[in-house]
């Protein structure tokens, strides 16, 4: 059976329309998340990472027409047109096309823009699959907030199938009006930007972002690359948006996870958790982690730099977990002030570099879905 490895990729965000724009923010401790006002639901306006529609209009000019897709399309168009343009030997009469999304274009809801059908998950990711002539039809992942590593493990299943010689996933959500009306109906969202993990954490942050990643075999003569390893999914059914207080479907994840692949606590170098800042969500990680033995392990939470970016949350933090691997790097966890939580994490304060193989990357979603995956450092 053959390895497939993460390879060509693209992130867009607020902090920049590239990779490698987006690394050199984080590294220099730059944050999204600025105060935006939008009086309908706060009043005194909320943090979020916004990416300016001129901008987008801008980047699209120059490989299409801007007037002719939604910005979420734009966004996801442009990280995929990134990623082929790096892998100039990707042919898309076997390149197979995963999109992950929780809400798609659920902002033209009531807008009239474009046909009505936009709005469906399948549509849009036709509209996608069209503009680059990708031959296979395209594959939709969405499942709550996980969806993002889920797709990398389609992705991966797919081409172990036999189905595709390689795959393109691609991820994206928009702070929507709907978005933001659903996480204020639960009182989820923080005044100020989020602070995972902290005793002063006050919610989530929201964030919108697309990224991309080629994912396939790799012959190249590349000193060092990073392997999919394996991933493993549970539900544990607790809740509709509620995760389990026992950390119950994160830690059978992990520990399937580790099992199946004969892997022990102690091989593990890096941990990318979810790390949403919200009450719940990160007591019941550090519950989960503690009980699979990870509370020594460096961790840390990326949502202070992007906010919580939903379907593409997951991805773009596997495609920083890549590089962070790459580069012997432990980012900090942003925005962390002191531990808030009742079992001990050793949560990244400062930038570190220090030998990487192992990283393992955990993420949750409303449903009690979990998923923890491993990405390995392979050298030559």
């Amino acid at each position: 059976m053959s390895r497939n490895y993460l390879l060509n990729d693209s992130i867009i965000s607020p902090l920049g329309f590239n990779t490698a724009v987006n690394i050199e923010a984080i590294r220099n401790s730059e944050s999204a998340l600025k105060l935006h006002h939008y009086s309908k639901f706060f009043e005194n306006g909320y943090y979020a990472g916004l990416i300016e529609s001129d901008l987008i209009d801008r980047k699209f000019n120059t490989i299409g027409d801007p007037t002719l897709f939604t910005k979420l399309e734009k966004l996801m168009i442009l990280a995929i047109h990134q990623v082929i343009e790096e892998a100039t030997s990707v042919d898309l009469n076997n390149t197979g096309l995963i999109i992950s999304t929780t809400k798609g274009n659920i902002d033209q809801l009531g807008k009239n823009e474009f046909p009505t059908d936009r709005i469906y998950l399948w549509k849009m990711a036709q509209v996608i699959a069209d503009f680059f002539e990708f031959k296979q039809k395209p594959i939709v992942v969405s499942n709550a907030c996980i969806s993002g590593a889920l797709a990398i493990k389609t992705a991966n299943d797919f081409i172990q199938a036999g189905r595709f010689s390689n795959a393109i996933v691609v991820g994206g959500d928009l702070v929507s009006e709907f978005v933001l009306s659903g996480f204020q109906s639960f009182q989820a969202i923080s005044p100020e930007p989020c602070r995972p993990f902290s005793n002063d954490r006050k919610g989530v942050s929201l964030g919108e972002a697309a990224a991309a990643i080629l994912i396939g075999p790799d012959d190249s003569e590349t000193k060092q690359k990073v392997e999919y390893i394996d991933a493993v999914t549970a539900n544990d059914a607790n809740h509709i948006s509620g995760p389990s207080r026992t950390g119950e479907g994160l830690y059978q994840s992990i520990s399937r996870l580790l099992k199946n692949n004969n892997i022990s606590t102690t091989q593990i170098d890096y941990l990318s958790a979810h790390g949403t800042a919200t009450i719940y969500n990160d007591e019941m990680e550090s519950i989960a982690f503690n009980r699979a033995g990870l509370e020594s392990v460096p961790v840390n939470s990326l949502k202070g730099y992007y906010g919580h970016t939903l379907g593409t949350s997951a991805l773009i933090e596997s495609i920083l977990t890549k590089h962070s691997l790459l580069n012997n790097e432990l980012i900090a966890s942003y925005n962390f002030t002191e531990l808030g939580v009742s079992k001990n994490l050793n949560i990244i304060q400062n930038n570190e570099n220090k030998d990487l193989n192992l990283a393992l990357k955990t993420a949750s979603g409303f449903g009690g879905c979990n998923l923890a995956m491993f990405l390995k450092k392979e050298r030559i």
